[in-house]
């Protein structure tokens, strides 16, 4: 199932009302188009209806009067013909004499208009000649900007030849109530869709950066450990609710966090103790055996045999309490740019004899680093931290094999860090201690104290980095990944 965001959902709806507004304001034109259709069809049907009115009582008039009609007459037949029409003029019209006869009962005035319209003479002496030609009524329309001119004319028969009846209107089409309620009503869906584009607009432009931050805040580095930081609130009522509630889960996290943490601290505190009575108790066994032995035998060298044997198990616990104080004993950091080709190349010498002993070459591949930047470290707790693992790797490394001391710069996530690398040609890491491999006395030989890869650890946890052994590798490796300045 396809799942849509809500910037894409908001700017569907923009689209939508803006497809709306110009279907809406096509529809608003075409019912005005018909609206002015309609008044110029009305009004066409109302000139109509006004010269056949004249015609009839024109006829009346002859059939009362005779032949002899005055032109008063006339005018006062057009008149009451014309009465009952509001907005429409007209006359009677002669070939010979022109107009007879004018009225405009209904003019909207200070009275009926009584003269004949002047501009309109020609167009009306047209028609009127052109209905006698064809001996019934024609019409026309005469379209202008804000109205149409709308003539008829009907030829009158009677005593008196060449006489046509004309009547005359106009239908405003960009003018009156109608079209001012059409602008008004176009005027109003332009400022609504208007509005509401502008509201869209700025809301989504809000929202998006309202999530760009939170999306940003979500995704920035933590060099404090924190698997979800405190946000800071948008202003965003919807966005907020979201955002308390990721603040709550970020407190209970960590509050889960911290009691797995005094779990795991107390598990390991009776793991530890079990692990150093362990320890301390073969010694003592093995001392006071051979004490017993030189009491019971009373036999001088057998007696200083036994004291070099017991002082041997004491320097043999003194190591383990040594190693077991530099585990536990947090100390402070003294961190300084330290050139790290040096470094390596002096832990290398110091173990030159023990490796020639064993015939294992230690080689250093420390070319890529920058020669004027280097990184902050505590020199002496990484030198001892890569003596650990260099002992361990001789003690693995075959006769004849190799021991490879690396360094190099990579940028993970943006940030500096440098990768300190130990790797020998060993027979590599018994599968059964690898998942504990850095805890306190876990240890693949019977004469080690399993405690230098949980002192690595522990030194590479207080650089705010790792220690690990490389899944997969062609050697046995361990590395040491350490920010290259401290956060």
């Amino acid at each position: 199932m396809t799942a849509y965001s809500l910037r894409t959902r908001l700017l569907a709806l923009w689209v939508l009302l803006l497809a709306s507004a110009v279907a809406t304001a096509y529809l608003m034109l075409g019912v005005y188009d018909q609206s002015t259709g309609v008044q110029v069809a009305q009004a066409d049907l109302a000139v109509g209806r006004a010269c056949r009115e004249i015609i009839d009582r024109y006829s009346a008039l002859v059939r009362a009067r005779g032949p002899g009609i005055a032109e008063a007459d006339l005018a006062g037949t057009v008149s009451t013909a014309l009465a009952r029409f509001p907005g429409i003029e007209g006359g009677i019209w002669s070939a010979a004499r022109e107009s007879l006869a004018y009225a405009y009962p209904t003019y909207e005035g200070s009275g009926p208009k009584t003269d004949f319209p002047a501009a309109e003479r020609d167009a009306v002496a047209a028609l009127n000649a052109q209905a006698l030609r064809v001996d019934h009524a024609v019409s026309e329309h005469r379209p202008r900007r804000t109205q149409v001119l709308m003539l008829q004319a009907c030829p009158l028969h009677g005593p008196e030849a060449g006489l046509t009846a004309w009547s005359m209107t106009r239908a405003h089409v960009n003018d009156g109530p109608t079209y001012t309620r059409f602008l008004a009503g176009l005027g109003f869906l332009a400022a609504t869709v208007l509005g509401s584009a502008a509201f869209l607009s700025w809301f989504l432009y809000g929202f998006s950066g309202r999530i760009a931050r939170l999306e940003a805040a979500l995704a920035a580095p933590r060099p404090d450990g924190q698997d979800l930081p405190h946000l800071d609130r948008t202003g965003e009522r919807e966005l907020d609710r979201l955002v308390d509630a990721l603040n709550a889960a970020g407190g209970r996290l960590r509050e889960a966090q911290a009691r797995i943490v005094a779990t795991e601290r107390l598990a390991a505190v009776g793991r530890l103790a079990a692990s150093i009575a362990h320890e301390i108790r073969n010694p003592i066994a093995a001392m006071r055996l051979k004490a017993e032995n030189a009491l019971v035998s009373g036999e001088p060298h057998r007696a200083a045999a036994a004291l070099e044997a017991v002082l041997g198990q004491i320097a043999r616990v003194d190591t383990l309490l040594r190693d077991l104080l530099n585990l536990t004993q947090a100390r402070p950091l003294n961190r300084m740019p330290t050139p790290v080709a040096p470094l390596l190349a002096e832990c290398a010498r110091l173990h030159e004899d023990l490796a020639s002993a064993r015939s294992v070459r230690i080689a250093i591949a420390a070319d890529g680093l920058p020669a004027a930047d280097h990184p902050h470290l505590d020199r002496a707790q990484i030198a001892r931290a890569l003596d650990n693992l260099l002992l361990n790797a001789l003690q693995h490394a075959p006769p004849g094999g190799r021991i490879c001391l690396g360094a190099e710069r990579v940028t993970v996530d943006g940030a500096l860090r440098l990768r300190l690398s130990v790797a020998d040609t060993g027979a590599g890491i018994d599968p059964a201690i690898r998942a504990a491999l850095f805890e306190p006395f876990v240890t693949g030989r019977p004469d080690g104290t399993g405690l230098g890869l949980a002192i690595v650890r522990e030194i590479a946890l207080a650089h705010r980095g790792e220690a690990r052994l490389v899944e997969d590798a062609p050697e046995t490796t361990f590395v040491l990944d350490l920010p290259w300045q401290p956060s």
